[in-house]
């Protein structure tokens, strides 16, 4: 077992023993698609309880028909703007009846009631707000989209990655069996507060014995000669702010000695995507997540997609990692929920035989 620091802040600083899943059964690389669907806002201003347009909505069939080519069961977590969009139903109905996605949530709390935080850029990290009023929200949260779509979710996202998981419990409770906020490699302290996961596993993991919460992290990580220098709690000095001050990363990362690399389309560019992907496979990695926000489906959406051109090589961009994936890495799909019937040694209907996991 080992050490995982939890919190940004001194004060709640903490230390954490995780549990590797068993995923030995995994003759392979897995993928899991997991867009976060939300309302559209301008990513430059101020956070208010006034974004709730979801016009995007309506785009994210082209993505979808994408997935669907690549016999993909992609994973929509749904914040509140969306779960009481009347067109929700309309969206997903189809598609959950079809066995073409899963649904689950991302708490945005600034949008989701109870309102009774002061809107600011701490408060929008769930882990931030009083345990009881985190559990009020997300409970709501969970209660609109079994009552729009007559689904249990059971996958969750901390809005902004606002993971606190000596919280564990309390998911739990609610009907929670998957998490998908961890980022390793990053801190979030610079950004108003949030979470630090440097020395967070890369790959699935448990907090305990009890298996409550299978954490399913973003694919991020260190790509290059140097990486290892920076792995574990050792990226808080490379990427820290006194470093960053001095554009250490970035010029590590312009003579190709180390970069940190997400699996997304936003902001990374495909042999970025490539690249990462080659590197993890090589150290061993077997399960990766490609994520990207809902909006980028529609021009205009978020700053990765500004315009309909943004958005269509955006789009190329997905289409050219998956052949990728599933050609030259010779991967297949599959989703959080039949990783953790495997992590649990449940491989009846895992699906992980072919390219769909249902």
């Amino acid at each position: 077992m080992s050490e995982i620091g939890i919190l940004p802040t001194p004060e709640r600083v903490a230390t954490r023993d995780f549990l590797a899943a068993d995923l030995a059964a995994l003759d392979g690389p897995v993928l899991c698609v997991v867009i976060d669907t939300e309302e559209e806002f301008d990513w430059g201003a101020p956070f208010s309880r006034c974004n709730r347009r979801v016009d995007s909505l309506q785009w994210l069939g082209m993505g979808h028909r994408l997935f669907r080519r690549f016999d993909i069961v992609p994973c929509y977590l749904l914040d509140y703007p969306v779960a009481m969009a009347p067109v929700a139903c309309d969206i997903f109905g189809p598609w959950l009846a079809a066995h073409e996605c899963l649904v689950g949530t991302q708490l945005h709390p600034w949008v989701t009631p109870p309102y009774e935080e002061v809107v600011c850029p701490f408060n929008t990290f769930p882990c931030n707000l009083p345990p009881d009023l985190e559990h009020r929200k997300l409970s709501t949260l969970t209660a609109a989209i079994a009552a729009a779509l007559g689904v249990q979710p059971e996958i969750y996202k901390a809005g902004r990655y606002g993971i606190d998981i000596r919280r564990e419990e309390m998911y739990a409770s609610l009907g929670y069996l998957i998490d998908t906020s961890v980022v390793p490699n990053r801190s979030f302290a610079g950004s108003g507060g949030g979470p630090d996961f440097h020395g967070y596993p890369e790959q699935p993991f448990w907090t305990s014995e009890e298996h409550r919460l299978l954490y399913l992290p973003v694919s991020q990580s260190l790509v290059g000669p140097l990486r290892k220098l920076a792995g574990g709690t050792r990226g808080r000095v490379i990427f820290g702010p006194t470093m960053t001050r001095l554009h250490v990363p970035g010029a590590l990362a312009r003579m190709n000695l180390m970069e940190r690399i997400m699996l997304t389309p936003e902001g990374t560019t495909l042999q970025e995507m490539c690249r990462l992907a080659d590197s993890l496979l090589r150290d061993g990695s077997k399960v990766f997540t490609l994520s990207l926000h809902s909006p980028s489906f529609m021009p205009g959406g978020t700053p990765y997609a500004a315009n309909h051109t943004d958005m269509e090589a955006l789009v190329a961009r997905i289409e050219g990692f998956l052949e990728h994936f599933f050609g030259r890495m010779g991967g297949r799909a599959t989703t959080p929920l039949a990783l953790r019937r495997l992590a649990l040694g449940t491989t009846e209907e895992i699906g992980l035989g072919g390219r769909r996991a249902a």
